[in-house]
């Protein structure tokens, strides 16, 4: 008897395959893929065309090999339980993977929360910037108006002192204090 093929799968999806002959067995493990979905029994042997499929169901988790020999059932279900003792050694490795993934996971949730957080800060930041840069505009505005104003009022003070100027002048000229 000898193990021909061999595969893991998660309900009908093959994870991992080895075919140690030439043989197509693709359409029969998805056959008996799909049974031992619908039974759900822990272990079941099934015989289709010249081989025997052995599988071992765990956790949704399907161990799956073909033999060439119907008789002998204690090779293939040592064979499947070594596969699946394989799988909770390598247990440990995945829930180290999954712990650093979970880590890595809460480290870019607080990186975004405090990119969130500057965000924020830089568009109080901004809004205050706009609102200087409004205020700064108009005091210029406000500058320039008094500016006007003062000059009118200049103009006028000069434009009055000129006339009672040269009506005091006129007036001294006209009575003669002033000789001509």
């Amino acid at each position: 008897m000898t193990i021909t093929y061999s595969c893991i799968a998660n309900g009908r999806a093959v994870l991992a395959e080895l075919s140690l002959t030439g043989g197509s067995y693709q359409e029969a493990a998805a056959t008996v893929l799909r049974l031992v979905l619908l039974r759900a029994e822990p272990k079941t042997i099934m015989q289709m065309g010249s081989f025997v499929y052995h599988t071992l169901f765990i956790d949704g988790i399907t161990y799956l090999c073909a033999t060439d020999n119907a008789l002998d059932t204690i090779t293939p279900s040592a064979f499947l339980k070594n596969m699946q003792y394989n799988k909770n050694q390598g247990d440990s490795s995945i829930s180290t993977l999954r712990s650093q993934v979970t880590e890595v996971k809460n480290i870019m949730s607080k990186n975004i929360d405090e990119i969130l957080e500057n965000e924020e800060r830089l568009n109080i930041f901004t809004d205050k910037t706009d609102d200087l840069q409004t205020t700064a505009k108009e005091s210029q505005k406000t500058r320039k108006i008094l500016r006007r104003i003062w000059w009118k009022h200049f103009r006028k003070i000069i434009i009055i002192t000129v006339v009672i100027l040269l009506s005091i002048i006129i007036i001294l000229l006209s009575t003669n204090v002033i000789p001509t």
